[in-house]
């Protein structure tokens, strides 16, 4: 991922500004552009593209590393993680899960509650009762 990706942030947008780098390198990823084991550009390379705050990329870095898309390595900067592909695919799945159950109508407490309840061990029948 280049520092002249074509990553973009709308100011005027109510979500957080490191919530929309976060999004944008996310799409970066899930789009190839990123590849695992690939090398961000510095922070600061970024949030100049960027028109933000360092800070601002920084914190969006560490919720991605957070999540298990981006590795911090001393002396090598910021890569991609070699389970970003994985890692992605199961936060699409999760975001798309949230989306339908707020729209059939369930609170965030009672989605948590029907993922707990897919925990191993737990029968088939067992959920559906």
């Amino acid at each position: 991922m280049s520092s002249s990706a074509n990553l973009q942030i709308d100011p005027a947008s109510p979500a957080p500004l490191h919530e929309q780098v976060a999004a944008a390198i996310r799409r970066a990823i899930a789009e190839g552009e990123a590849l695992p084991g690939a090398r961000l550009p510095p922070a600061r390379d970024l949030a100049a593209v960027l028109s933000v705050n360092p800070n601002t990329v920084l914190r969006a870095l560490r919720a991605l590393r957070d999540e298990g898309l981006l590795e911090f390595r001393r002396g090598r900067g910021v890569t991609v993680s070699s389970d970003a592909a994985a890692t992605n695919e199961l936060m699409l799945k999760a975001n798309e899960f949230v989306e339908v159950g707020r729209r059939l109508g369930y609170r965030t407490d009672e989605l948590a509650q029907i993922v707990a309840n897919l925990a191993p061990g737990r029968s088939r029948q067992a959920l559906q009762s």
